[in-house]
């Protein structure tokens, strides 16, 4: 397998486990009808969705990290949220 395409598919196990933890949180807190974490979902998914294929398709690391900065910073307000409920 070529070497980024396993690379990839190692990063689909890391970084998303933080945004699954925060998912099913926001559910248990009945918060996952806020407007603001649904948005912040979708930016995660759409994120990561660009970041996969940025990184199979390119050699960009630049704009691989500009879109892992965006998935970060989406779960990291997710976790806020969750901070500022408790």
């Amino acid at each position: 397998m070529e070497p980024r395409i396993s690379a990839n598919l190692s990063n689909q196990f890391e970084w998303p486990v933080f945004f699954y933890i925060a998912c099913l949180v926001l559910m248990m807190k009945a918060l996952d009808s806020n407007i603001v974490s649904i948005a912040l979902a979708w930016v995660f998914i759409l994120g990561r969705v660009i970041h996969r294929g940025v990184q199979i398709l390119t050699n960009n690391v630049r704009l691989r990290g500009l879109v892992f900065t965006i998935n970060f910073l989406a779960v990291l307000a997710m976790r806020c949220l969750l901070i500022l409920a408790l």
